[in-house]
């Protein structure tokens, strides 16, 4: 038996399948569900799958840290709350710079105190949506080094000082681990330090970005520190499968077990 609610990636799993056999399969073995963009799916389809689905991207278009496209994020954001009540989704990512195939729109290379003041304040109106649709945003720490470069405010000590800057019940921080191995480490520390200011943890295993055991994170430890702090939230594994798919699942679940 599990302390918390396991999800799977939806994107990164069964990747043979059509995403609506993948949204069967991983609801078949007992996870909740999780995907990226919401956009381009057929969310009624997906609906009617009568999977559990958890979070999903919180925008679009626009950087919460850029003041002339701030607008745009919150924008996009009111999208993506109706899409939401669709899937019965409760949990938005966010990022402070949008993505485009993973990489920076706008790549930027130097932190300015605009750029915080900026990210607090689109924090702040996204918190009052959000309140106002029972749905809470939470905002990725990403890694800079590997996968996303150029993306402002992206480490999880940037994270957690803005979610704590703006103290907000309906602003929270997606706390993805493996970006935090590769780019600050000590992540016991790390679980015990964002504590309450967790809305989600996300996992997966470093080097490779496959499911835990793969790599050198030891997911039984973070499991116990996650206990250890009260946490009985939703742990995703946003992480390919670095064999067979329902193998990769039974390993996440056995680490969190």
């Amino acid at each position: 038996m599990t302390d918390f609610e396991l999800a799977v990636c939806s994107e990164m799993v069964f990747t043979e399948l059509p995403l609506l056999e993948r949204v069967r399969r991983i609801d078949d073995l007992g996870f909740a569900v999780e995907i990226w963009s919401w956009h381009d799916k057929d969310l009624e389809a997906l609906a009617a799958t009568g999977a559990k689905f958890t979070s999903m991207t919180g925008y679009l278009h626009g950087d919460l840290i850029d003041p002339t496209s701030a607008d745009e994020v919150v924008r996009t954001a009111e999208l993506s709350i109706k899409a939401a009540d669709t899937l019965g989704v409760s949990r938005l990512n966010l990022h402070t710079a949008e993505l485009v195939g993973g990489q920076a729109a706008r790549p930027r290379h130097r932190t300015t105190g605009e750029m915080w003041l900026t990210a607090m304040r689109t924090l702040e109106r996204l918190g009052d949506l959000g309140a106002e649709a029972g749905v809470q945003f939470c905002v990725e720490n990403l890694n800079t080094i590997v996968d996303h470069p150029g993306v402002p405010l992206a480490g999880a000590k940037d994270t957690l000082a803005l979610i704590e800057g703006v103290a907000h019940p309906n602003v929270k921080m997606m706390l993805d681990l493996y970006h935090a191995q590769i780019g600050e480490g000590n992540l016991i520390e790390l679980v015990r330090r964002c504590g309450d200011a967790i809305g989600e943890i996300q996992v997966a295993d470093v080097p490779g970005r496959c499911e835990p055991g793969t790599g050198e994170i030891h997911y039984p430890a973070i499991a116990k520190a996650l206990r250890d702090i009260g946490f009985t939230g939703t742990v995703g594994m946003e992480a390919w499968a670095s064999q067979d798919s329902e193998a990769a699942l039974g390993a996440f679940r056995a680490a969190f077990t």
